[in-house]
C-alpha cells in the first residue's frame, strides 16, 4: 500500500507546525490568518448564496464583510479622508464658474 496521495499536505502541515513551534514567523502567520479568516467567510457566504442557501450565505458574508471592515479600518479611515478632501476641492472648483 502506497500513501503518496496526501504527502504534500502532510509536509506543508509539518513545516507550518515547526515554524509555529520555533516562533520564527508567528507574528507573520498571525497577521495572515487575521485577514484570511474574514476573506474566507466572504467567499463561503458567496458560495452559499450561489448554491441556493441564501439566508445562511448572506449571514456568513455579512459577518465576513463586517470583520474585514473592522480589520482594515486603519486603511479605510485615511482613504475616506483623502476622498472627502478631493471631493471638497472638486466641488469648490466646480462652483467658481457658476453664478446664481
Amino acid at each position: 500500500m502506497q500513501r503518496n496521495r496526501g504527502n504534500g499536505l502532510a509536509v506543508v502541515l509539518i513545516i507550518i507546525g515547526a515554524i509555529m513551534l520555533l516562533g520564527i514567523a508567528l507574528p507573520l502567520i498571525h497577521g495572515i490568518f487575521r485577514l484570511l479568516f474574514p476573506v474566507l467567510l466572504v467567499v463561503l457566504g458567496y458560495y452559499g448564496i450561489k448554491s441556493g442557501r441564501k439566508v445562511i450565505g448572506w449571514i456568513v458574508m455579512f459577518i465576513g464583510v463586517m470583520s474585514l471592515i473592522a480589520k482594515l479600518s486603519w486603511l479605510i479611515g485615511p482613504l475616506l479622508g483623502i476622498a472627502l478632501v478631493v471631493w471638497g476641492i472638486s466641488v469648490l472648483k466646480g462652483k467658481r464658474g457658476t453664478y446664481y
